[in-house]
């Protein structure tokens, strides 16, 4: 996910909750003319892949091209720095993106993915792997591109059950991924509004996939895959502390990759999208948390709703949102 799954995030995930089995870098975009000197590829992969082996084979690093970028040089580059695991991105439904030929775009033209598919693996010999949308304006597209990518030497293939023309509106058509499971002979990873551990286990009961990816899902509850394998359940107080336990590991890999606290709060605030969802009153606790004007708030913003978790404005002091509804009144915190 771009400009989510950095190199502290994923750390952060994979230190507090192993239970997931893979994790993936957000894509790095191939360019069209230059290069990336190999720093930048391995800060992209992450510093801590270069220092635990286990965390390495946990994390694949995904790039998105279009045809025309340098994607011989790229790939082959990326293979010498000593990464395993390689992912195309053919979902991004970004209008920018496929205005230049990227992402969910390469769905709607076989010729142009046969070539792309075909020269990544050609110049990469580790783990390649696709992830995909049903279709690029409509799913007619759908085998012939699962037909294209599996003949090509893709090894699994992610499908989200939308086409990039619906975004993400409405519910995800998990009929497709089990139209793809049965028609590939490579793994199937299925994607798409899995939010729950009752999603989880539905998926794999009615599509039959060989795994789940789970993204948007994933942001909401980062210790889904833990509470799936061991069958928990969680009270509105377990979350709360599971998030102070979340945020705090969080600054602490944010501040050893320099971030500084402006630039720790917008990712705090990045990752509260979702978060906040099961507490009563979200939409107005989660406004509260996006309006804070340091750490500091934030971080008593999160002991009081460990207070009262089912009832959260009730232990916020008036005083504390007056400063977060009227920041122009504060000059004591930093703008974000």
């Amino acid at each position: 996910m771009e400009g989510i799954t950095d190199a502290p995030y994923r750390r952060t995930i994979l230190e507090l909750y192993p239970e997931w089995d893979a994790v993936s870098t957000d894509f790095l975009r191939i360019p069209s003319q230059g290069s990336f000197s190999d720093k930048k590829i391995l800060q992209h992969w992450g510093q801590y892949c270069q220092s635990n082996s286990d965390w390495a084979a946990k994390t694949t690093f995904q790039i998105l091209a279009p045809v025309h970028a340098q994607v011989e040089q790229t790939v082959a580059q990326i293979q010498n720095c000593g990464i395993h695991s390689l992912d195309l991105n053919l979902g991004c439904p970004s209008r920018k993106v496929n205005s230049h030929g990227g992402g969910a775009f390469l769905l709607s033209t076989i010729p142009e993915l046969k070539v792309l598919t075909a020269l990544i693996r050609k110049n990469f010999k580790g783990t390649f792997s696709v992830k995909m949308r049903a279709g690029f304006r409509d799913d007619k597209n759908l085998l012939e591109c699962l037909k294209v990518l599996q003949e090509e030497g893709v090894e699994a293939i992610t499908l989200h059950g939308r086409t990039r023309d619906q975004l993400y509106k409405g519910v995800a058509n998990w009929d497709y991924i089990k139209q793809a499971g049965d028609f590939l002979t490579v793994p199937l990873i299925g994607n798409g509004d899995v939010w729950s551990t009752s999603d989880i286990s539905n998926m794999y009961h009615q599509t039959d996939c060989h795994s789940i990816m789970i993204a948007r899902g994933a942001l909401k509850t980062p210790w889904l895959a833990g509470q799936y394998r061991r069958g928990l359940k969680e009270s509105l107080f377990e979350r709360t502390i599971n998030l102070i336990k979340y945020f705090d590991k969080l600054e602490e890999n944010y501040r050893i990759d320099d971030f500084d606290e402006v630039g720790i709060l917008k990712r705090f605030k990045a990752l509260s999208r979702y978060l906040f969802d099961p507490f009563p009153n979200s939409h107005h606790l989660k406004s509260a948390f996006l309006r804070s004007r340091s750490l500091v708030q934030f971080r008593q913003l999160l002991d009081q709703l460990a207070k009262n978790p089912t009832n959260p404005h009730s232990e916020i002091p008036f005083s504390l949102l007056q400063k977060i509804q009227n920041p122009q009144n504060n000059t004591e915190y930093c703008h974000s």
